[in-house]
């Protein structure tokens, strides 16, 4: 068994704040999957490549030299961590997503970094496809409502409060649509995956019922101020 915690989810359900924090308190290394692929199509973007041409966007991809931790997202050098959170980033993403050899090459770099130690990563195919034996497999998600509220309070991905929460819940509908419908990887909860419905739940809640888990499955002891 891969000694990684396995997090997969639709957009807005807390896979984010809940892998960084779990990863920080285990002293795990932290994946986001989700931007290996947005930090490639923003590659693809300023190449000014064709987003839906599979043989340049590989190339890209294969070429590709990423350093992800918890805070930035940099390829080839290039930290990208601010660009990559839009609206524009979002479509081009789920379209380098849906390319079958684009997620071989991915799928293999987030396979080698578990190869050197335990790791939190977080994604859409994590416990299905990229480690189908993970230590723990969990599924957050939330109501489209509350999925969409949060995302249109997240400074990170370019927006604020005024962010009007119908064209924010359009948006991730489509993204939901394209990520659940793609013949490559498609977003599903695995089978043995631990279901964490995170409507109206604290983040903090969300975080220590994690540990919990991990810990117990790790046979550690949960301190005390985490019950």
């Amino acid at each position: 068994m891969t000694k990684v915690l396995a997090i997969d989810g639709p957009s807005g359900a807390g896979k984010g704040t809940v892998a960084r924090a779990v990863a920080q308190a285990l002293n795990w290394a932290y994946v986001d999957t989700g931007a290996m692929y947005r930090a490639v199509a923003w590659k693809v973007r300023g190449q000014a490549l064709p987003i839906d041409d599979e043989e340049r966007v590989v190339a890209v991809a294969d070429a590709a030299v990423f350093e992800l931790d918890f805070r930035r997202v940099v390829i080839d050098g290039e930290d990208v961590t601010g660009f990559i959170r839009t609206s524009e980033m979002d479509v081009a993403a789920a379209t380098v997503a849906r390319m079958p050899r684009v997620r071989s090459v991915l799928v293999a770099r987030q396979r080698d970094y578990a190869a050197a130690g335990p790791v939190v990563m977080e994604g859409r195919d994590i416990g299905t496809v990229v480690f189908p034996d993970a230590m723990v497999k969990l599924y957050l998600d939330a109501t489209p409502e509350e999925r969409a509220s949060r995302r249109a309070r997240d400074l990170a991905h370019g927006l604020s409060k005024a962010s009007e929460i119908w064209v924010v819940a359009s948006a991730l509908e489509r993204r939901d649509r394209l990520d659940r419908t793609r013949e490559a990887s498609p977003l599903t909860r695995a089978d043995d995956a631990i279901l964490i419905e995170t409507t109206g739940v604290p983040a903090s809640d969300v975080i220590a019922w994690v540990l919990r888990i991990v810990r117990d499955r790790l046979g550690e002891e949960t301190p005390a101020d985490e019950h």
